[in-house]
């Protein structure tokens, strides 16, 4: 039997979730059909999804259709919930993007679109909504060939009986000399054309597209039969089991749920699974095995290639970990430029709420939870005050807890942009650690990254593998206002250890002293977060939005224009730019649209006023120092970092 994963895409009030509805009913899976407005949709489960009628969690259904088994995922269409959305797709064989008929090709659409064109998706697009007033599907096909791809093509044809319509046949040919002169001699028989079309969905060379209304039932039906004809995966069941984390999730007793895609092979209750813990291979036995439906599931006693199942009894895999065969972890784009401040009422135990938040945490990576020490404080990264609306109600759901959350505050970062060595030693009376370390300015969005150049003979393996992982097991604060150091080459020169006094924790310290004292020679830079922007506005408004991208610090590239809209392309602070949609809407009169995109982190247009603002003050962070300790006469003693370096041990 085939299992197919399918993924539904679509900007906000599309009608995804309708449309997930229709497809569910017509192969059985639910007696009837619900609705976003009835608040009783079946993905919608959720009672934070029913009452704000938008998909916030990516949850599956599984439905049967004439021999083939269908996981269908429906994702949520909101932005702030894009990261949701983005650990989804990696484990998607087919996507089905929606977009309405009335509202054409929108911001989010152009996002979705983006990242499943990255990841080689093979997508049906479905033009909703056509019997709206105002619909028009012939310009909604026109702005697919515009803003995402040429090579959209429509269905046609009868399908129930694997019967492929003429203009079809036409588009296929169009892109190959081969098919056309098939297609003028007449030689093909619709088997060939029907391997044909299948090949070249799914090798993202050509993307059907149908028309209809979920709402009132038109075109659902037939665009089942076309997803069904074609449609086609090859797993390999015959395998050694390998397979890819795409969700965590807690039940109601607080078990930890690994949602994973089988990708080969078969896994029963009992087996051993091992994946990467950081540096440490992790070897775990599962203790049970669940097909989700909605918000139903039954155990089962083995899964195969194909398979979307939870498990219980990994306890640290996350999301894009590869498991069995796939030793890799995937990275995501799709990533937070907001940071906000966790309020909590005094009465609370501070441990107790962040208990709760590292939970959410291990469910949605990108909230990248942190508890400032010093300060006892929790902060989490966001994408949108909807988010943080829905974190505030989570929180009392499931935990009991009332919280609130500061205004988000743009997510600064810092790096370098000069190489230097750092030095880092720490011997109090019975501890012992040295470690010499290199600073190089890191591509642009690299992150920190490492590299060992330390000779064995200087310090053992053990010992420079502590080295890595310490520099590995937090972010890291830069030295001018605070916030985590990014794009920087990290690189271990030499260390140095002592048989009797040397113990793991040392090793942290002397790496942390040596990050520090080569980040005080460093010339330290600010970082902010840009937008990619695509604005669409109508001729007249053109000047305006130029004068407003150069007034926001932003660049543009040469507009292009017709006679009556043009289309700006550029890059932009997104300090400067986060509320221009609104903006944008009213001096044109909703006429005009925008389009934004993470564009990575560049330097900060305004680093001095952020500086000043911050107030950080690099000598008064607890946790990190960039003077070193020695010993003399029994007695540990602080060397200031730039007099440190001359009493190292190992120059």
């Amino acid at each position: 039997m085939n299992h197919k994963t399918i993924g539904m895409f679509a900007h906000v009030d599309a009608g995804k979730t309708t449309f997930a509805e229709q497809l569910l009913y017509h192969t059985n899976s639910i007696r009837e059909r619900g609705r976003v407005d009835h608040k009783d949709a079946y993905l919608d489960s959720h009672d934070i999804e029913r009452a704000r009628g938008i998909t916030v969690f990516a949850d599956q259904a599984v439905m049967s259709y004439k021999g083939s088994t269908y996981y269908l995922i429906d994702t949520p269409g909101h932005v702030d919930f894009s990261p949701e959305m983005e650990r989804a797709v990696q484990v998607m064989d087919y996507a089905i993007l929606i977009i309405s008929a009335v509202e054409g090709v929108q911001g989010h659409t152009e996002t979705v679109w983006q990242l499943l064109h990255k990841h080689r998706i093979p997508t049906f697009f479905f033009i909703n909504k056509t019997d709206r007033v105002g619909a028009d599907a012939d310009r909604v096909i026109e702005e697919i060939r515009m803003h995402l791809t040429e090579d959209v093509c429509m269905l046609t044809g009868n399908f129930a009986d694997g019967e492929i319509g003429e203009a079809l046949l036409e588009s296929m040919a169009e892109q190959d000399e081969q098919l056309l002169e098939t297609f003028i001699a007449g030689t093909g028989d619709q088997a060939f054309w029907l391997r044909t079309l299948q090949a070249k969905i799914r090798g993202h060379q050509l993307f059907p597209c149908a028309s209809g209304s979920a709402l009132q039932d038109i075109g659902v039906v037939e665009f089942l039969d076309q997803l069904h004809l074609l449609t086609t995966v090859d797993y390999d069941r015959q395998a050694p089991f390998g397979g890819r984390v795409y969700k965590i999730r807690h039940d109601h007793n607080g078990v930890r749920l690994t949602f994973i895609k089988a990708l080969s092979g078969t896994l029963k209750v009992r087996d051993e699974l091992c994946y990467r813990g950081g540096d440490v291979q992790i070897c775990e036995k599962v203790t049970r095995l669940l097909i989700f439906n909605g918000s139903k599931s039954h155990t089962v006693d083995q899964v195969s290639a194909g398979d979307l199942f939870a498990l219980t009894g990994l306890s640290s895999a996350e999301a894009g970990q590869g498991l069995g065969i796939y030793s890799d972890k995937l990275a995501y784009e799709l990533v937070p430029t907001l940071t906000s401040k966790v309020i909590f009422a005094d009465s609370l135990n501070a441990k107790d709420v962040l208990k709760a938040f590292r939970i959410l945490d291990a469910e949605d990576p990108s909230l990248n939870v942190i508890w400032e020490e010093s300060l006892q404080e929790i902060h989490i990264h966001v994408m949108g005050l909807i988010q943080l609306e829905v974190l505030e109600q989570l929180v009392a759901e499931r935990f009991g807890i009332g919280v609130s959350f500061g205004s988000p505050e743009i997510l600064y970062k810092e790096t370098i942009g000069s190489t230097v060595n750092g030095y880092g030693h720490f011997e109090p009376l019975k501890h012992y650690a040295e470690v010499h370390l290199r600073l190089e300015p890191g591509e642009r969005g690299s992150g920190i990254t490492f590299v060992n150049a330390c000779h064995v003979s200087d310090l053992s393996v053990g010992n420079q593998n502590l080295v890595r992982t310490h520099l590995y097991e937090r972010d890291h604060h830069g030295l001018l206002t605070g916030m985590p150091l990014t794009d920087i080459r990290i690189t271990l020169l030499k260390g140095g250890a002592h048989n009797e006094h040397t113990h793991g924790g040392d090793f942290r310290e002397a790496a942390f002293r040596a990050l520090r004292q080569g980040l005080e020679k460093a010339e330290n830079l600010l970082m902010e977060p840009y937008y990619d922007f695509k604005i669409k506005v109508e001729a007249d408004d053109m000047g305006r939005v130029l004068s407003d991208i150069q007034r926001a610090s932003g660049q543009f590239d040469p507009p292009q224009t017709t006679t009556a809209h043009a289309v700006i392309t550029g890059r932009v602070p997104v300090a400067t730019f986060m509320k221009y949609s609104t903006e944008l809407a009213s001096f044109t009169h909703g006429r005009g649209s925008v389009h934004f995109v993470f564009g990575g982190y560049d330097r900060c247009h305004n680093e001095q006023e952020v500086i000043e603002r911050k107030g950080y003050r690099k000598d008064a962070d607890p946790l990190y120092s960039s003077s070193s300790i020695f010993c003399a006469k029994g007695h540990g003693y602080t060397v200031a970092w730039d007099e440190a370096e001359a009493k190292m041990h190992l120059l």
